[in-house]
């Protein structure tokens, strides 16, 4: 498998899915709440997550809203993190992790 991902498979939720529930999911996740979640896609430039709480609502942790050092999470990883502000345009939660840890730990 590929080193980098973009988010696949039957869990993922669809375009449209995240546009009909985008107003549930800011009200759900507002800013400074703490979220965990599992690393659904991977790009050099960060991950993105499925949340627990929010099924239809995709997360982005950009490699810039990580603690310094902290290795790009892999695919499947556990997540846990806090959220930093919406993305109206993409239906994106913006999200900083705190830690991370591989599925199975």
């Amino acid at each position: 498998m590929d080193e980098y991902a973009w988010p696949t498979g039957p869990d993922v939720p669809a375009a449209e899915d995240r546009q009909r529930s985008w107003e549930a999911a800011v009200a759900a996740l507002p800013v400074g709440h703490r979220i965990t979640g599992k690393v659904v896609g991977r790009q050099r430039f960060g991950v993105f997550l499925l949340m627990e709480g929010a099924p239809d609502a995709m997360a982005l942790a950009e490699i810039t809203a990580m603690p310094l050092g902290m290795d790009l999470p892999a695919i499947g990883a556990l997540v846990r993190g806090q959220v930093l502000w919406h993305a109206e345009h993409n239906h994106q939660v913006k999200v900083r992790l705190d830690e991370w840890r591989a599925t199975g730990e």
